[in-house]
């Protein structure tokens, strides 16, 4: 199967996953075996959202939408122009595959499969509805990947190298147990925001959306504010405030009732407007419906301090403050270049 084959098969997915981004559900004739998997993908759609209270159908609807965007023939082929993927020899490669948002980890089974490797997945319980019924529908439409796809629910065994992603705590565990295999392994990062005062009512707008599309549980997620000293936050929670439906949201709301309960009990200072808070704080991670905010001096020593705490940190978001920065309302539309932890997962593969 050659490079031009597999991309043309994720386009022909790309086509089929298009028809479930909006908010009308349409089916298209032009789309290949929509017969067999069109009323089947839908019911899977209402399963992922009945297992998973945090998979609404706004969010499946937003991360299809993003795959839809990414699976073009024009944007795989500027993907993979700078690599040289011929003549590589098929090793098995283990992804194992975080549940925090819709299709977390269909990049890494994207850039396993697209290389010419095959892939052992071993997916989080919290997202099992979608991935197997995609990669069914992509063996349809390129029978050629049949034995290349392959789903675990037992000890991974039979496998060369392995992508793994996890918290802080089962990252060292990864590290250990894959300690002789070739590996990517990925622990907890957050995003940040780094704010001047100068922000447009639009620049805060957009941020919002950093902020709360798929209720903060992606790692780029902005769960940091960086502000100047003396900033004033009259203007961010103006243009929060439009985001004030997600409170009746049951799962939300039930973290910011038992958030704020914890605050105003252990005495913390912090500011919130009825559906979102903000506390003073230097850690990075952030509990849901919450932002912490962090004091700086001066442009450059904000800048050396994300330089130092670049491990910690998944995304920027700023406007001229350092490089590979993310506009603001971006950090949730990656590019299929923009690798988590900045590490290049295609070059990897290719190396293995």
């Amino acid at each position: 199967m050659q490079l031009q084959d597999r991309i043309n098969a994720f386009v022909k997915l790309g086509d089929f996953i298009r028809q479930f981004s909006n908010t009308n559900i349409q089916k298209d004739n032009k789309v290949e075996h929509n017969d067999l998997f069109f009323d089947g993908f839908k019911h899977q759609l209402k399963l992922a959202e009945e297992h998973n209270g945090w998979f609404t159908t706004e969010n499946l609807r937003y991360a299809l939408n993003s795959w839809a965007i990414a699976l073009t023939q024009e944007q795989l082929t500027k993907w993979l122009q700078p690599y040289k993927i011929s003549g590589l020899t098929p090793k098995t490669v283990a992804v194992i595959m975080a549940g925090n948002i819709p299709l977390v980890g269909f990049h890494d089974f994207l850039a396993v499969l697209i290389t010419g490797h095959q892939v052992l997945v071993k997916q989080s319980s919290n997202d099992k509805h979608l991935l197997p019924f995609l990669a069914k529908y992509l063996e349809y439409v390129a029978p050629e990947f049949k034995g290349y796809i392959n789903f675990t629910e037992k000890r991974l065994e039979n496998f060369d190298a392995v992508i793994a992603t996890g918290s802080n705590n089962t990252a060292r565990y990864f590290e250990y147990y894959f300690k002789d295999k070739p590996s990517i392994i990925r622990n907890n990062r957050n995003s940040v925001a780094v704010l001047t005062g100068n922000e447009s009512s639009e620049d805060l707008k957009n941020l919002s959306e950093d902020i709360f599309r798929y209720y903060g549980l992606g790692c780029r997620n902005v769960s940091k504010l960086f502000v100047p000293n003396g900033y004033d936050f009259k203007a961010f929670f103006e243009a929060m405030y439009h985001w004030h439906p997600i409170i009746e949201k049951a799962k939300y709301a039930n973290n910011y009732d038992y958030n704020k309960a914890v605050y105003l009990m252990s005495e913390f200072d912090m500011l919130e407007n009825g559906f979102f808070m903000i506390k003073e704080d230097k850690n990075y991670a952030s509990p849901i419906a919450t932002v912490f905010y962090e004091y700086y001096d001066t442009a450059e020593s904000i800048k050396t301090k994300l330089i130092q705490d670049q491990d910690q940190i998944q995304c920027i978001v700023a406007n001229g403050c350092i490089k590979n920065e993310v506009p603001f309302g971006a950090t949730q539309k990656p590019q299929l270049w923009d690798y988590a932890d900045s590490v290049d997962s295609v070059k990897f593969l290719l190396s293995i």
